[in-house]
């Protein structure tokens, strides 16, 4: 059983010459428990994505069609308050910079004792004992002192701890991670790699992480979604999409990564950029840069086609077709 399912998701944003498709007919699923992964160039709506899940698309930006359903109750058309109920009470988010997602005038303490008091009918005291035994949990040293700190008093590594107490503070089913380690340096980010995949163990959680970096994707993940040009390319486990990706994409963002045994001055890069959301090319968005394009890739858009273990958006999983020349 699912606990999260986005199906057909389109997201529009109309401007004075026309709208604009950012999210193109995007659907997954997440299991309790489990960790998503979705990855991609910047631009190519995976924050779009995930700000949909959570009801905090920007305007004029619309969820023009499809359905996003968390536990069997569809979430996508609810109103503003019932929305930020369950925002809180069963989706947890964790933002890239910690500093936006805490108050710089109240102490670490009243905030998480405030959230945890707004889902959970529980006492001042009992909200307290819960706020430091989640900033423990998160690896805070010192808990029951920190707690009356304001966030400037925190390095960023002990701040995105305090966002991730947060958003486990009521307990979600559901978290939704935007580039949680991209402001941190490296060590810090195998913390708090360590910790995402602790909580889903411990707490059942799922998690989707939104990120760029492909080693964190493999370190973190049981599956991974590589999006495009507003468009799932490749959705699989992650140990069959890194090691035998079937989407002409997927190995280049990979050879994007820098190898630390390989001695060279210039790291591989995918030839050209990602398309406009006003100028995405016909057929595939990815033709154009694809060293594997042929005729009908310039014509036609794949939908995900099953490729051994994964499954691609891409015409050489065409089973029915012949191989191109």
């Amino acid at each position: 059983m699912s606990l999260l399912q986005v199906q057909n998701l389109v997201v529009e944003f109309p401007t004075r010459r026309g709208t604009l498709r950012a999210l193109d007919d995007i659907s997954f699923e997440i299991a309790p428990g489990e960790i998503l992964g979705v990855v991609g160039e910047s631009g190519a709506g995976k924050s779009l994505t995930g700000a949909s899940i959570i009801g905090l698309l920007e305007p004029p930006g619309r969820i023009a069609s499809g359905r996003i359903v968390l536990e069997g109750e569809r979430i996508d058309n609810l109103p503003f308050e019932r929305m930020r109920h369950i925002r809180g009470r069963k989706i947890g988010a964790i933002f890239q910079d910690p500093l936006t997602s805490l108050n710089p005038l109240y102490t670490i303490g009243r905030q998480l004792v405030e959230t945890i008091q707004a889902h959970l009918p529980v006492t001042n005291e009992e909200a307290r004992r819960r706020a430091i035994g989640l900033l423990e949990d998160t690896g805070i040293p010192a808990a029951g002192q920190r707690i009356d700190h304001y966030p400037h008093q925190f390095s960023g590594g002990m701040r995105q701890r305090v966002v991730i107490a947060l958003a486990l503070a009521a307990e979600p089913k559901l978290i939704v991670a935007d580039e949680p380690t991209t402001a941190l340096d490296v060590s810090i980010q195998a913390q708090i790699i360590q910790l995402l995949k602790r909580v889903c163990k411990d707490r059942g959680a799922a998690v989707m992480l939104i990120t760029h970096d492909m080693g964190v994707i493999a370190e973190t993940c049981d599956r991974v979604a590589v999006m495009y040009a507003g468009r799932i390319a490749e959705i699989g486990p992650v140990h069959e999409v890194i090691n035998t990706p079937a989407h002409p994409y997927t190995p280049g963002l990979m050879a994007a990564i820098p190898d630390i045994t390989i001695d060279r001055e210039r790291l591989n890069q995918i030839e050209g950029a990602m398309p406009r959301l006003n100028a995405i090319p016909t057929g595939c968005a990815y033709n154009p840069r694809c060293p594997r394009a042929f005729d009908r890739c310039t014509r036609e858009r794949p939908d995900l086609l099953h490729a051994g273990a994964t499954r691609a958006a891409c015409w050489l999983h065409d089973a029915n077709a012949e191989a191109p020349a």
